[in-house]
């Protein structure tokens, strides 16, 4: 297993960080048993998850994938410092989250206390915060038109991320957090918090972690390279285009049990003809190249440079090990070229 850094922590994380958002729905506890000490075993040392897990969110399920993780925790308790836990707290649109408030001073610290409870544990290794109070351009709202910039007041913006960095830096002296990172968010959004946290000597933001993958690479270089400057750990979600890189949803196939099957809360703004075109593309160089389409998609998110560590998810133990094997794996120059073309074809299919 390779290893890289975690921004300006001085965290060594492995280069796969393992996914845990469908334990709970899809997955049980004994399935996540089975993933976790598989992960560790194969020197994954980076776990990440979210308040708001499993997925689909639903008020019934809601904390139940950090309760899971908990459970493991208090079962092996002596295994605790072998890796990094991540976790998240949600932002506005649950209602019976918080009363379906933003994230704020006040609720950092509610939802740190809860998640700290929900995973046994004493302390969060990197807590982030899952999406902006401001509408930004992810989960397919990132064409021309979709969101307006001047719908709130910057100066607004800016005094509650600086009461988000206060609260996160009170969980840092009580030891309940020991570094912050960013979701979903943009160069405006990182490179605020940096200027107020160096302003007003507030904890920093390490890391980030957005979409990114053969379908949606549009963090390139603009994001990535703002990431790699300012030495913010860039860690991307849902390499594989929420399984569609698989090619498994192909000619609108729905295997039973798969995340496409359930009912989506942002729908499968994914699922274009483009994006079709683009998969079956994809399947074809996997071939071609003696990989499966997974491990192609995996391979090509891990050798981007500035990419620190990418995060996997898996419903069986055979997928979570085709994955995982993924990244001993390299890319021809003949292969890259390939992908290349493919790329600059079906730019950005969705």
């Amino acid at each position: 297993m390779q290893y890289s850094i975690l921004g300006s922590s001085n965290e060594k994380v492995s280069r796969v960080c393992l996914g845990s958002m469908t334990w709970g729905i899809q997955n049980t506890q004994q399935d996540a048993n089975q993933q976790i000490e598989y992960a560790l075993d194969a020197g994954i040392n980076f776990i990440d998850t979210a308040e708001m897990y499993p997925v689909p969110p639903a008020e019934p399920t809601y904390g139940g994938t950090e309760t899971i993780i908990g459970n493991w925790i208090a079962a092996n308790p002596q295994r605790r410092k072998e890796f990094l836990l991540a976790t998240k707290i949600a932002g506005s649109g649950f209602s019976y989250l918080r009363n379906g408030s933003g994230i704020s001073g006040e609720t950092v610290i509610q939802a740190v206390d809860a998640s700290l409870k929900r995973l046994q544990t004493d302390y969060i290794d990197l807590y982030q915060l899952h999406w902006p109070n401001r509408t930004t351009p992810h989960f397919g709202k990132h064409w021309p038109g979709q969101i307006s910039f001047s719908k709130t007041e910057t100066a607004d913006e800016k005094q509650e991320m600086l009461e988000i960095l206060q609260a996160l830096e009170l969980c840092v002296k009580a030891g309940k957090i020991r570094h912050c990172g960013l979701s979903d968010d943009t160069p405006w959004g990182i490179n605020t918090y940096l200027q107020l946290s160096e302003k007003h000597s507030l904890p920093k933001m390490v890391s980030i972690q957005n979409e990114f993958s053969l379908l949606h690479s549009k963090d390139w270089p603009y994001l990535i390279e703002n990431c790699a400057r300012e030495e913010v750990a860039y860690l991307p979600w849902s390499p594989l285009a929420g399984g569609a890189l698989s090619g498994k949803y192909l000619n609108d196939q729905r295997p039973k049990g798969s995340r496409w099957s359930f009912s989506q809360r942002q729908g499968l703004f994914r699922n274009t003809a483009m994006s079709q075109q683009a998969i079956a593309r994809y399947v074809e160089l996997a071939a071609a190249h003696n990989m499966t389409p997974s491990q192609l998609a995996l391979v090509w998110c891990d050798q981007v440079e500035g990419v620190t560590s990418t995060i996997i998810g898996a419903t069986t133990m055979p997928q979570l090990k085709e994955n995982i094997d993924a990244f001993t794996m390299s890319l021809s120059e003949q292969a890259k070229a390939d992908i290349n073309l493919a790329l600059k074809e079906f730019a950005v299919p969705f």
